[in-house]
């Protein structure tokens, strides 16, 4: 079994607990505003134009051709993967799996997840949630925790900055969590968009419910997907945006904590 990837980053910290590793998926269905990887959202590997520096609109810096992702084996990726056992062990750590949208390549993820399984490593999926049932189904057992983002709560909104209704994020989150408590929710922070007062509460609100879900994880916003669309030369629709502030970020974390969540900032 073959899949597409176009990153395994090592010694990750904020993709789950303890030390990871994180291999990223190309391929996703949504099209965020404000993606953080513009280059994963195609299922397919691609050649794209970079400028020296990452400054895509300098006409005086010949461009470079760089390629996207790569056709790899379960057996390459597990490789890389077992060369940090160690440090999974001595942190708690384990793998991530992440993109795009890992989803969208199920049977390379079951495969991967059960040769992680046969390693006793721990392992965790970053969604979108948008994705089948079935799918979510087959890797449940396999996955010690799901970082289940959650942006929109308004179905119109959430179609405008991403492209597709939350009907089906919003059904597989209320499925798992019914299940058990693997699932925990991480809110990316875009101002003006994701992080208003309202939002936040339909948010908590949802969730409150949910009896298994206890800690939800706040996304503070950087701009990694401003950098990275320059660098690709795309267009990056959010604009430029202000990182919140430290008395910003308060403020949100206790929306959550008013309705009884525990709050971690950052993965």
């Amino acid at each position: 079994m073959n899949g597409i990837i176009f990153d395994i980053k090592k010694f990750a910290i904020h993709d789950g607990p303890g030390i990871r590793t994180t291999v990223f998926f190309k391929g996703c269905s949504l099209d965020c505003w404000w993606c953080h990887n513009p280059e994963g959202r195609k299922l397919e590997t691609e050649t794209v134009s970079v400028k020296p520096g990452g400054d895509a609109s300098d006409s005086r810096i010949p461009a470079r051709t760089e390629v996207i992702g790569r056709d790899v084996s379960v057996a390459s990726v597990m490789e890389e993967i077992l060369k940090d056992v160690i440090f999974y062990d001595q942190s708690g750590g384990g793998v991530t799996f992440s993109g795009g949208e890992p989803m969208m390549q199920p049977e390379f993820l079951i495969e991967l997840l059960q040769l992680c399984k046969e390693n006793s490593l721990n392992t965790a999926v970053d969604t979108s949630g948008y994705a089948s049932w079935d799918d979510f189904e087959k890797i449940y057992n396999l996955i010690d925790l799901f970082l289940y983002d959650l942006k929109l709560m308004d179905d119109e909104s959430h179609i405008k900055y991403t492209g597709v209704s939350n009907e089906l994020i919003l059904e597989n989150l209320a499925r798992l969590s019914s299940m058990g408590s693997k699932v925990e929710p991480r809110i990316p922070l875009i101002p003006g968009i994701t992080d208003t007062e309202e939002n936040l509460e339909a948010i908590a609100e949802f969730l409150t419910p949910r009896k298994n879900i206890r800690q939800v994880v706040l996304l503070p916003y950087n701009r990694l997907g401003e950098d990275k669309s320059r660098k690709f030369d795309l267009t990056y629709k959010a604009g430029q945006l202000s990182v919140q502030s430290g008395d910003e970020l308060e403020n949100k974390v206790e929306i959550f904590r008013s309705h009884g969540y525990g709050v971690r900032i950052g993965g």
